[in-house]
């Protein structure tokens, strides 16, 4: 028998993967679509595209960065804190590892032996995970998740920054939101894929709320951008 795939060891870089790419494609698209909408040459919406690629990744970069590492400060506290009280009163410690054991469906007697066993094993990586939730796959990693973050996001920019360079200037903002809409399609179907849900529903979702922003963001080019010729 072919054992059946599981797909939430996958959810943590999977979100963050789609999320920069996605984020990549839509505000680099957006802001070009805006800065298209008022203007009839080219080099203000090549800029604003290049302006937007690399100010976008910056920015999530930058916030995954300090989003993560501000977890990781929370976690470490928590060891540390851990560390103290099995330290200072072991006995209360064990009875609480005992405690959660006990609520998963084991009987008050062997969820002491399992404590127990555990205790002997290594007290704190014990409590960090059952109790705690932390353990060595979820640790928190700043700078990689920085990285991972910005480099997304440029993977999902490019698209539409190629599309500047390379579309009609009497046409910008129609093929700005074509090959956007079908750059948004192909990342919803391979989030979908590799997470193992539906694939119609989720390029659906995406390019319905893709149109949304590149139109909101048009009109605003539209209401208040003054034409350039």
């Amino acid at each position: 028998m072919e054992l059946e795939k599981h797909y939430s060891n996958r959810s943590g870089w999977l979100r963050a993967a789609v999320l920069g790419a996605n984020d990549g494609i839509l505000s680099t698209t957006s802001i070009a679509i805006g800065v298209a909408a008022a203007s009839h040459t080219r080099g203000p919406v090549v800029l604003a595209a290049l302006a937007g690629l690399v100010a976008g990744a910056m920015s999530m970069a930058a916030g995954e960065y300090v989003s993560v590492s501000s977890q990781s400060d929370i976690e470490n506290a928590d060891l540390v804190r851990e560390k103290k009280e099995l330290d200072t009163m072991p006995e209360i410690e064990l009875k609480e590892l005992a405690k959660i054991y006990k609520k998963r469906g084991l009987d008050s007697e062997l969820a002491l032996q399992v404590a127990e066993q555990l205790t002997k094993h290594n007290a704190l990586e014990a409590h960090a995970k059952d109790e705690l939730g932390i353990n060595e796959f979820s640790q928190p990693k700043p700078l990689q998740a920085a990285l991972a973050s910005g480099a997304s996001f440029i993977s999902g920019g490019i698209l539409p920054f190629f599309v500047s360079l390379l579309a009609p200037v009497h046409l910008m903002e129609i093929f700005l939101y074509g090959f956007a809409t079908v750059f948004l399609a192909l990342s919803g179907a391979v989030a979908a894929k590799a997470g193992g849900s539906a694939i119609v529903k989720s390029m659906i979702r995406i390019c319905f709320w893709g149109t949304i922003a590149m139109g909101i963001t048009a009109l605003v080019g539209y209401l208040f951008g003054v034409k350039t010729g």
